[in-house]
């Protein structure tokens, strides 16, 4: 049996299995999801609650409360049933509470405690606002984009990464101008370590930006008005993953941005976050972001800076199966799934070309829905720019050729610095022409039946359904820890953040997902 339509020949019976065992995959870790929260995803209902700013040491106030209410072994019922308790006791607000919290005028789980209903109540007015705001942004973008416009598939995706917002937003107004559809702030090196959110504006990072709430807000602000000049909306991009995932996915929401990297196992094979911590945090994260009309960029492509881009694509393709259903387990639609992989195979390699073209159009045809967020040559990237021009060329003809949704473009001077302005504008232009010359390559071409790229995308689909169906056996954990992702092993009770996860009591609630997965769009 052949897919319908399929240029690859792929046996859909092949495809499905894959993904049952992807979705038994992603069901057997929900359950462990349901019974447990963490520090993070609490200071996020603080959040989404209202409370923000800093103490005297520029401590988040989100951070104090919820170290306030784990101090007091009250966490297991979660920070909306303490903050509730505490408005139904004093009358204050959220932010109220936390300033008084602060300074030590109130201890939360000291209070009398109040009825259930009540608190229930009084909590779930303050969260339907919250959630009517971001549904406003969300339509927002809808009436901008029916309005004004947006830019063609594959949209062009670039980055800014200074360090300093305010430079950042001259980047990206120019980038806008020169042609992008997508700016990615780039996060600063280690952000996603830090088990808090910085707070305010920021000028000073290595590598990139700090994701601060107050940034974003900049940011978003400098792209509606250059959006408006050039007359098509221009998507924000940043980071979500980490130890903070559903606190920055819900100052995203808040702020409006479009397109986040969230990813269910990045976290814990490159930054060696706890894979507990990890599985907890992507849930919540991906429900804001699913809620918000987010665009999620997972990070398959990060397997290939570890392992060989030949030998191991089919562990890129089993990860996608695997995020694409934590993704519909909370909430969010495959339009929504910026699913991720790369051209990443090493430009010596005889026909390596049209193996990588074998690989995109295979992701494209598993994934028929998802906008796809594809990756540009930087492994084998080199200080030749000359020679790094045409791989971002070759990387840019498989992208139009395949149906990519979002390209973010090689920069040729990839391995020499990050990207100057004229550099990022060479990048522009190169895609664009090869776009505009190939827009429909892919509904003129077939495929040689039985050749060399039809038999590889099959071998990979094969191959990718082997390991799911072990995973399926062994169960995600174990084969993290086996390190069959990447060749990265990872121990259930290693990483950062394992201590902030907390069983969750039978009084727990968390009215944002009863909100934004009870089908209130």
């Amino acid at each position: 049996m052949i897919l319908l339509n399929s240029k690859l020949g792929l046996n859909p019976e092949v495809i499905e299995r894959a993904r049952t065992a992807a979705r038994n995959i992603a069901l057997e870790t929900q359950g462990f999801i349901d019974k447990n929260t963490t520090v993070t995803v609490e200071r996020t209902v603080a959040r989404l609650l209202g409370i923000d700013g800093v103490d005297e040491i520029e401590k988040p106030l989100p951070n104090v409360v919820i170290d306030n209410i784990k101090d007091g072994g009250g966490l297991s019922e979660g920070a909306a049933f303490w903050i509730g308790n505490a408005m139904v006791n004093t009358g204050l607000s959220p932010q109220e509470i936390a300033e008084k919290v602060n300074v030590g005028e109130i201890d939360l789980t000291k209070l009398p405690i109040a009825d259930n209903d009540k608190i229930y109540k009084t909590v779930w007015e303050i969260a339907k606002k919250t959630t009517t705001g971001i549904k406003q942004n969300r339509k927002f973008r809808e009436d901008f984009i029916r309005n004004v416009g947006e830019g063609k598939k594959p949209y062009l995706y670039v980055i800014v990464a200074t360090g300093n917002i305010y430079e950042d937003i001259v980047q990206a107004q120019a980038a806008a101008r020169q042609g992008a559809d997508v700016i990615a702030v780039i996060r600063t090196t280690a952000q996603s370590l830090l088990d808090y959110v910085p707070y305010g504006p920021t000028t000073e990072g290595f590598g990139g930006t700090y994701a601060t709430q107050e940034n974003f807000r900049l940011m978003r602000e400098a792209l509606d008005e250059v959006g408006k000049d050039v007359g098509r909306y221009i998507r924000l991009c940043n980071y979500c993953s980490g130890l903070c995932m559903p606190e920055i996915a819900a100052m995203g929401a808040l702020e409006r941005l479009d397109v986040m990297l969230n990813d269910a196992l990045y976290g814990i094979l490159f930054r060696d976050i706890n894979m507990q911590r990890t599985i907890i945090d992507q849930f919540f994260s991906r429900v804001i972001n699913g809620y918000a009309g987010i665009i999620i960029n997972t990070g398959e492509d990060n397997y290939l800076t570890t392992a060989d881009a030949v030998e191991e694509a089919h562990t890129v393709l089993a990860s996608q199966f695997i995020n694409e259903q934590y993704a519909l387990l909370a909430g969010i639609p495959e339009e929504q799934m910026g699913l991720g992989h790369a051209f990443e195979m090493n430009p010596k390699l005889e026909n390596g070309f049209l193996l990588e073209l074998a690989q995109a159009q295979m992701t494209r045809e598993v994934f028929p829905k998802a906008p796809l967020k594809y990756m540009p040559p930087t492994k084998f990237m080199t200080g030749n720019i000359f020679r790094g021009h045409v791989q971002d060329a070759l990387f840019n003809l498989v992208s139009i050729w395949t149906g990519q949704g979002i390209q973010l473009l090689g920069m040729l001077t990839e391995a020499i610095h990050t990207p100057l302005l004229h550099d990022r504008m060479l990048s522009i232009e190169n895609a664009q022409y090869i776009f505009n010359n190939a827009r429909d390559l892919g509904e003129e071409i077939e495929f040689k039946q039985d050749g060399m790229i039809q038999k590889r995308a099959q071998y990979v689909l094969g191959e990718a359904e082997k390991m799911l169906v072990d995973i399926e056996k062994e169960g995600i954990f174990a084969t993290i820890e086996k390190g069959k992702f990447g060749g990265v092993k990872r121990a259930l009770e290693g990483g950062k953040g394992l201590k902030g996860v907390i069983e969750k009591s039978d009084n727990y609630f968390n009215p944002f997902i009863e909100l934004m997965l009870g089908g209130d769009k």
